[in-house]
Protein backbone atom coordinates (compact mmCIF):
# COMPACT_ATOMS: atom_id res chain seq x y z
CA UNK A 1 0.00 0.00 0.00
CA UNK A 2 1.23 3.26 -0.58
CA UNK A 3 1.87 5.61 2.58
CA UNK A 4 0.53 9.26 2.34
CA UNK A 5 4.17 9.92 3.72
CA UNK A 6 5.35 9.15 0.66
CA UNK A 7 3.40 11.96 -0.80
CA UNK A 8 4.23 14.16 1.34
CA UNK A 9 8.26 13.98 0.68
CA UNK A 10 7.38 14.08 -3.18
CA UNK A 11 5.67 17.45 -2.31
CA UNK A 12 8.73 18.82 -0.56
CA UNK A 13 10.97 17.74 -3.08
CA UNK A 14 8.87 19.57 -5.32
CA UNK A 15 8.70 22.73 -3.02
CA UNK A 16 12.37 22.89 -2.78
CA UNK A 17 13.16 23.12 -6.71
CA UNK A 18 10.14 25.26 -7.06
CA UNK A 19 11.32 27.95 -4.31
CA UNK A 20 14.93 27.40 -6.12
CA UNK A 21 14.02 27.61 -9.70
CA UNK A 22 11.83 30.99 -9.57
CA UNK A 23 15.00 32.43 -7.08
CA UNK A 24 17.11 31.59 -10.45
CA UNK A 25 14.65 33.32 -12.78
CA UNK A 26 14.87 36.70 -10.91
CA UNK A 27 17.98 37.44 -12.67
CA UNK A 28 16.09 37.50 -15.92
CA UNK A 29 12.51 38.60 -14.76
CA UNK A 30 13.52 40.78 -12.72
CA UNK A 31 10.17 40.15 -10.18
CA UNK A 32 12.22 40.17 -6.81
CA UNK A 33 9.80 38.30 -4.07
CA UNK A 34 7.88 35.36 -6.36
CA UNK A 35 10.05 33.32 -4.81
CA UNK A 36 9.28 34.29 -1.32
CA UNK A 37 5.63 34.58 -2.49
CA UNK A 38 6.04 30.77 -3.93
CA UNK A 39 6.77 29.70 -0.69
CA UNK A 40 4.24 30.87 1.38
CA UNK A 41 1.58 29.73 -1.07
CA UNK A 42 3.33 26.36 -0.13
CA UNK A 43 3.33 26.72 3.39
CA UNK A 44 -0.65 27.65 2.91
CA UNK A 45 -1.17 24.87 0.55
CA UNK A 46 -0.09 22.53 3.45
CA UNK A 47 -2.41 24.26 5.75
CA UNK A 48 -4.95 23.87 3.00
CA UNK A 49 -3.87 19.67 2.98
CA UNK A 50 -4.04 19.64 6.58
CA UNK A 51 -8.07 21.40 6.41
CA UNK A 52 -9.22 18.91 3.66
CA UNK A 53 -7.26 15.76 5.00
CA UNK A 54 -9.76 16.61 8.41
CA UNK A 55 -13.16 17.17 6.62
CA UNK A 56 -13.17 14.40 4.26
CA UNK A 57 -13.93 14.23 0.94
CA UNK A 58 -17.27 13.31 1.30
CA UNK A 59 -17.76 16.95 3.09
CA UNK A 60 -16.72 18.23 -0.14
CA UNK A 61 -18.81 16.17 -2.44
CA UNK A 62 -21.95 16.60 -0.71
CA UNK A 63 -21.50 20.63 -1.32
CA UNK A 64 -20.07 19.99 -4.92
CA UNK A 65 -23.10 21.54 -6.81
CA UNK A 66 -22.89 24.53 -4.63
CA UNK A 67 -19.03 25.20 -5.18
CA UNK A 68 -20.14 24.56 -9.41
CA UNK A 69 -22.73 27.63 -9.02
CA UNK A 70 -20.28 29.93 -7.03
CA UNK A 71 -17.16 29.31 -9.33
CA UNK A 72 -19.53 29.55 -12.18
CA UNK A 73 -20.67 32.94 -11.25
CA UNK A 74 -16.89 34.13 -10.31
CA UNK A 75 -15.82 33.46 -13.96
CA UNK A 76 -18.81 35.38 -14.95
CA UNK A 77 -17.48 38.28 -12.59
CA UNK A 78 -14.46 38.23 -14.25
CA UNK A 79 -15.85 39.39 -17.28
CA UNK A 80 -17.57 42.17 -16.14
CA UNK A 81 -14.82 43.30 -12.94
CA UNK A 82 -11.45 41.83 -13.72
CA UNK A 83 -8.46 43.97 -14.91
CA UNK A 84 -6.99 42.85 -18.77
CA UNK A 85 -3.76 41.53 -17.95
CA UNK A 86 -2.10 40.02 -21.10
CA UNK A 87 -5.03 40.68 -23.09
CA UNK A 88 -6.90 38.60 -20.77
CA UNK A 89 -9.55 38.86 -18.43
CA UNK A 90 -8.69 35.60 -16.35
CA UNK A 91 -7.59 37.08 -12.22
CA UNK A 92 -9.08 39.04 -9.89
CA UNK A 93 -6.66 41.37 -8.32
CA UNK A 94 -7.02 41.32 -4.53
CA UNK A 95 -5.53 43.21 -1.68
CA UNK A 96 -2.67 41.16 -0.03
CA UNK A 97 -4.06 37.95 -1.63
CA UNK A 98 -2.44 39.41 -5.56
CA UNK A 99 -4.19 37.85 -8.47
CA UNK A 100 -6.54 34.85 -7.71
CA UNK A 101 -7.34 32.91 -11.47
CA UNK A 102 -11.22 30.87 -10.47
CA UNK A 103 -10.51 28.59 -13.62
CA UNK A 104 -8.10 27.06 -11.28
CA UNK A 105 -10.41 25.75 -9.03
CA UNK A 106 -13.25 25.14 -11.25
CA UNK A 107 -11.30 22.32 -12.72
CA UNK A 108 -10.87 20.74 -8.78
CA UNK A 109 -15.01 21.17 -8.94
CA UNK A 110 -15.45 19.65 -12.38
CA UNK A 111 -13.03 16.76 -11.13
CA UNK A 112 -15.14 16.19 -8.36
CA UNK A 113 -18.46 16.69 -9.58
CA UNK A 114 -17.99 14.67 -13.31
CA UNK A 115 -17.01 11.82 -11.12
CA UNK A 116 -19.96 11.99 -8.87
CA UNK A 117 -22.02 11.71 -11.57
CA UNK A 118 -20.15 9.23 -13.44
CA UNK A 119 -19.97 7.08 -10.19
CA UNK A 120 -24.15 7.71 -9.19
CA UNK A 121 -24.80 6.97 -12.73
CA UNK A 122 -23.72 3.15 -12.06
CA UNK A 123 -23.25 2.06 -15.87
CA UNK A 124 -24.08 -1.36 -15.69
CA UNK A 125 -21.57 -3.90 -17.65
CA UNK A 126 -24.18 -4.27 -20.96
CA UNK A 127 -23.52 -0.66 -21.33
CA UNK A 128 -26.91 -0.15 -22.44
CA UNK A 129 -27.45 2.97 -25.04
CA UNK A 130 -29.76 4.98 -23.34
CA UNK A 131 -27.78 5.02 -20.06
CA UNK A 132 -24.57 6.18 -22.15
CA UNK A 133 -26.45 8.56 -23.97
CA UNK A 134 -27.59 10.30 -20.76
CA UNK A 135 -24.40 10.54 -18.90
CA UNK A 136 -22.55 11.71 -21.85
CA UNK A 137 -25.05 14.41 -22.08
CA UNK A 138 -24.92 15.25 -18.02
CA UNK A 139 -20.88 15.65 -18.48
CA UNK A 140 -22.00 17.61 -21.70
CA UNK A 141 -24.33 20.04 -19.93
CA UNK A 142 -21.90 20.19 -16.81
CA UNK A 143 -18.95 21.60 -19.04
CA UNK A 144 -20.65 23.75 -21.45
CA UNK A 145 -21.26 26.63 -18.88
CA UNK A 146 -17.72 27.27 -17.56
CA UNK A 147 -16.38 26.51 -21.08
CA UNK A 148 -17.90 29.25 -22.38
CA UNK A 149 -17.00 31.27 -19.70
CA UNK A 150 -13.91 30.60 -19.44
CA UNK A 151 -12.99 30.84 -23.34
CA UNK A 152 -14.37 34.16 -23.42
CA UNK A 153 -11.69 35.55 -21.17
CA UNK A 154 -10.00 33.70 -23.13
CA UNK A 155 -8.26 30.72 -21.41
CA UNK A 156 -7.89 28.42 -23.65
CA UNK A 157 -5.43 25.97 -22.34
CA UNK A 158 -7.88 25.74 -18.87
CA UNK A 159 -10.90 24.88 -21.48
CA UNK A 160 -8.52 21.81 -22.66
CA UNK A 161 -8.08 20.70 -18.98
CA UNK A 162 -12.16 20.59 -18.20
CA UNK A 163 -12.24 18.58 -21.39
CA UNK A 164 -9.24 16.20 -20.32
CA UNK A 165 -10.74 15.91 -17.18
CA UNK A 166 -14.12 14.72 -18.70
CA UNK A 167 -12.49 11.98 -21.16
CA UNK A 168 -10.26 10.65 -18.48
CA UNK A 169 -13.16 10.17 -16.19
CA UNK A 170 -15.27 9.00 -19.11
CA UNK A 171 -12.97 6.49 -20.67
CA UNK A 172 -12.31 5.20 -17.26
CA UNK A 173 -16.04 4.44 -17.21
CA UNK A 174 -16.02 1.79 -19.71
CA UNK A 175 -18.26 3.65 -22.20
CA UNK A 176 -17.82 2.23 -25.48
CA UNK A 177 -14.78 3.36 -28.06
CA UNK A 178 -17.94 4.04 -30.36
CA UNK A 179 -18.57 7.18 -28.53
CA UNK A 180 -14.91 8.49 -28.27
CA UNK A 181 -14.67 7.60 -32.23
CA UNK A 182 -17.73 10.07 -32.65
CA UNK A 183 -16.36 12.78 -30.43
CA UNK A 184 -12.74 12.78 -32.25
CA UNK A 185 -14.90 13.21 -36.25
CA UNK A 186 -17.14 15.56 -35.04
CA UNK A 187 -13.89 17.52 -33.27
CA UNK A 188 -12.24 17.08 -36.89
CA UNK A 189 -14.78 17.94 -38.56
CA UNK A 190 -15.12 21.34 -36.86
CA UNK A 191 -11.53 22.30 -36.47
CA UNK A 192 -11.11 21.82 -40.00
CA UNK A 193 -13.95 23.40 -41.06
CA UNK A 194 -12.95 26.89 -38.57
CA UNK A 195 -9.08 26.35 -40.18
CA UNK A 196 -10.72 26.57 -43.85
CA UNK A 197 -12.55 29.89 -42.96
CA UNK A 198 -9.17 30.69 -41.43
CA UNK A 199 -6.95 30.29 -44.12
CA UNK A 200 -9.68 31.03 -47.47
CA UNK A 201 -11.93 33.52 -45.88
CA UNK A 202 -10.33 35.76 -43.06
CA UNK A 203 -12.76 38.38 -43.05
CA UNK A 204 -15.90 35.91 -42.89
CA UNK A 205 -13.58 34.27 -40.14
CA UNK A 206 -13.17 37.35 -38.34
CA UNK A 207 -17.08 38.60 -38.53
CA UNK A 208 -18.33 35.24 -37.20
CA UNK A 209 -15.86 34.60 -34.61
CA UNK A 210 -14.12 37.86 -34.01
CA UNK A 211 -10.08 39.45 -34.09
CA UNK A 212 -9.36 37.56 -31.13
CA UNK A 213 -10.52 34.08 -31.77
CA UNK A 214 -8.33 34.94 -34.92
CA UNK A 215 -5.70 36.28 -33.13
CA UNK A 216 -5.39 32.78 -31.11
CA UNK A 217 -5.46 30.73 -33.97
CA UNK A 218 -2.74 32.62 -35.35
CA UNK A 219 -0.38 32.11 -32.23
CA UNK A 220 -0.99 28.49 -32.57
CA UNK A 221 -0.63 28.01 -35.87
CA UNK A 222 2.84 29.84 -35.35
CA UNK A 223 4.09 28.01 -31.79
CA UNK A 224 7.38 27.22 -33.75
CA UNK A 225 8.19 30.59 -34.16
CA UNK A 226 8.75 33.36 -31.86
CA UNK A 227 10.76 35.12 -29.31
CA UNK A 228 10.00 33.35 -25.85
CA UNK A 229 10.41 29.85 -27.69
CA UNK A 230 13.62 30.91 -29.84
CA UNK A 231 14.87 32.53 -25.95
CA UNK A 232 13.89 29.11 -23.80
CA UNK A 233 15.55 26.69 -26.38
CA UNK A 234 18.64 28.69 -26.22
CA UNK A 235 19.01 28.65 -22.68
CA UNK A 236 18.24 24.71 -22.19
CA UNK A 237 20.84 23.67 -25.69
CA UNK A 238 23.74 26.19 -24.18
CA UNK A 239 23.78 24.21 -20.77
CA UNK A 240 25.31 21.38 -21.82
CA UNK A 241 25.27 18.08 -19.44
CA UNK A 242 25.58 19.55 -15.73
CA UNK A 243 23.61 23.49 -16.52
CA UNK A 244 25.25 26.98 -15.67
CA UNK A 245 24.82 26.13 -12.43
CA UNK A 246 22.45 27.61 -9.49
CA UNK A 247 20.93 30.76 -9.73
CA UNK A 248 22.83 31.14 -13.11
CA UNK A 249 20.23 32.06 -16.18
CA UNK A 250 22.54 33.95 -18.43
CA UNK A 251 19.51 34.04 -21.32
CA UNK A 252 16.36 36.35 -20.89
CA UNK A 253 12.95 34.98 -22.18
CA UNK A 254 9.54 35.91 -20.92
CA UNK A 255 7.65 34.38 -18.30
CA UNK A 256 10.06 33.04 -17.27
CA UNK A 257 9.25 31.78 -13.57
CA UNK A 258 5.83 30.81 -15.12
CA UNK A 259 5.05 28.61 -18.18
CA UNK A 260 8.85 28.69 -18.79
CA UNK A 261 9.96 27.48 -15.24
CA UNK A 262 11.40 24.15 -17.58
CA UNK A 263 13.96 26.21 -19.25
CA UNK A 264 15.04 28.00 -15.61
CA UNK A 265 15.67 24.93 -14.58
CA UNK A 266 17.11 23.05 -17.50
CA UNK A 267 19.74 26.11 -17.91
CA UNK A 268 20.94 25.94 -14.42
CA UNK A 269 20.68 21.74 -14.27
CA UNK A 270 21.41 21.03 -17.93
CA UNK A 271 20.49 17.71 -19.23
CA UNK A 272 21.28 15.67 -16.49
CA UNK A 273 18.98 17.87 -14.46
CA UNK A 274 16.17 18.12 -16.68
CA UNK A 275 16.16 13.87 -16.76
CA UNK A 276 16.18 13.54 -12.88
CA UNK A 277 13.48 16.28 -12.86
CA UNK A 278 11.92 14.24 -15.71
CA UNK A 279 12.04 10.70 -13.25
CA UNK A 280 10.65 12.23 -10.51
CA UNK A 281 7.61 13.57 -11.98
CA UNK A 282 7.32 10.01 -13.95
CA UNK A 283 7.27 8.57 -10.42
CA UNK A 284 5.33 11.02 -8.53
CA UNK A 285 2.61 9.74 -11.36
CA UNK A 286 3.25 6.10 -11.11
CA UNK A 287 2.41 6.58 -7.20
CA UNK A 288 -0.80 8.24 -8.20
CA UNK A 289 -1.98 5.38 -10.79
CA UNK A 290 -0.97 2.41 -8.20
CA UNK A 291 -3.27 4.10 -5.47
CA UNK A 292 -5.70 4.31 -8.37
CA UNK A 293 -5.09 0.57 -8.87
CA UNK A 294 -5.49 -0.11 -4.87
CA UNK A 295 -8.80 1.97 -4.59
CA UNK A 296 -11.78 -0.14 -4.38
CA UNK A 297 -14.67 3.09 -4.19
CA UNK A 298 -15.94 4.14 -7.58
CA UNK A 299 -15.92 7.36 -6.78
CA UNK A 300 -12.43 7.96 -5.78
CA UNK A 301 -10.98 6.03 -8.62
CA UNK A 302 -12.78 8.28 -10.74
CA UNK A 303 -10.87 11.32 -8.66
CA UNK A 304 -7.76 9.84 -9.57
CA UNK A 305 -8.00 9.36 -12.88
CA UNK A 306 -9.37 12.40 -13.70
CA UNK A 307 -6.07 14.16 -11.37
CA UNK A 308 -3.97 12.28 -13.19
CA UNK A 309 -4.82 13.28 -16.41
CA UNK A 310 -4.41 17.00 -15.01
CA UNK A 311 -1.26 16.12 -14.03
CA UNK A 312 -0.34 14.17 -17.07
CA UNK A 313 -1.49 16.42 -19.74
CA UNK A 314 -0.13 19.81 -18.08
CA UNK A 315 3.88 18.38 -17.28
CA UNK A 316 3.54 16.67 -21.19
CA UNK A 317 1.89 20.43 -22.64
CA UNK A 318 4.10 22.58 -20.16
CA UNK A 319 7.57 21.02 -20.80
CA UNK A 320 6.82 20.00 -24.86
CA UNK A 321 6.35 23.57 -25.65
CA UNK A 322 9.22 24.66 -23.48
CA UNK A 323 10.90 22.16 -26.12
CA UNK A 324 8.91 23.60 -29.40
CA UNK A 325 7.21 19.97 -29.68
CA UNK A 326 3.89 21.29 -28.41
CA UNK A 327 1.79 25.13 -28.39
CA UNK A 328 2.64 27.63 -26.32
CA UNK A 329 -0.49 27.86 -23.93
CA UNK A 330 -0.61 29.42 -20.87
CA UNK A 331 -0.12 25.67 -18.50
CA UNK A 332 2.07 25.72 -15.71
CA UNK A 333 4.31 23.02 -14.85
CA UNK A 334 2.17 21.36 -12.03
CA UNK A 335 3.91 22.32 -8.13
CA UNK A 336 6.92 23.96 -10.34
CA UNK A 337 5.72 26.90 -11.87
CA UNK A 338 4.85 30.49 -10.37
CA UNK A 339 1.22 30.76 -9.62
CA UNK A 340 -0.70 30.69 -6.02
CA UNK A 341 -3.72 29.78 -7.56
CA UNK A 342 -2.08 27.05 -9.80
CA UNK A 343 -0.20 25.60 -6.75
CA UNK A 344 -3.03 25.55 -4.28
CA UNK A 345 -5.29 23.88 -6.94
CA UNK A 346 -2.75 21.36 -7.18
CA UNK A 347 -2.35 20.65 -3.42
CA UNK A 348 -6.37 20.61 -3.44
CA UNK A 349 -5.94 17.27 -5.58
CA UNK A 350 -2.99 16.04 -3.04
CA UNK A 351 -5.72 16.48 -0.74
CA UNK A 352 -8.34 14.50 -2.05
CA UNK A 353 -5.83 11.92 -2.57
CA UNK A 354 -4.25 11.62 0.79
CA UNK A 355 -8.19 11.45 2.23
CA UNK A 356 -8.70 8.31 -0.76
CA UNK A 357 -5.18 6.59 0.72
CA UNK A 358 -6.42 7.14 4.52
CA UNK A 359 -10.02 5.50 3.28
CA UNK A 360 -8.12 2.86 1.20
CA UNK A 361 -6.13 1.79 4.73
CA UNK A 362 -9.15 1.95 6.74
CA UNK A 363 -10.75 -0.92 5.00
CA UNK A 364 -7.53 -2.82 4.27
CA UNK A 365 -7.49 -2.66 8.32
CA UNK A 366 -10.99 -3.58 8.74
Amino acid sequence: MIKKRQIYIYLLIFSIISVTTIYSSIAINHEQNTYIKQLIWYIVGFGLIFTITKIKNSFIIRYIWFLYLLNNILLLLLLFFAPTINNAKCWFKLPFIGSFQPSEFMKIVLLILIAKICADHKINKKHKLKSEVMLLIKVFLILLVPTILTFLEPDTGAVIIYFVIALSILFATGLRYRWFGFGIGFLSTAVASILLLYFFQKNIFIDIFGNSMFLRIDRLLNWGDGFQLERGLTAIAASGFWGFGFNNTPVYFPESHTDFIFAVYGSNFGYIGSMLLLLLLISFDIKIFTICKQTKKTINKYIIIGSLGILVFQQIQNIGMTLGLLPIMGITLPFISYGGSSLLSYMIIIALIINIIDENNKYTNI
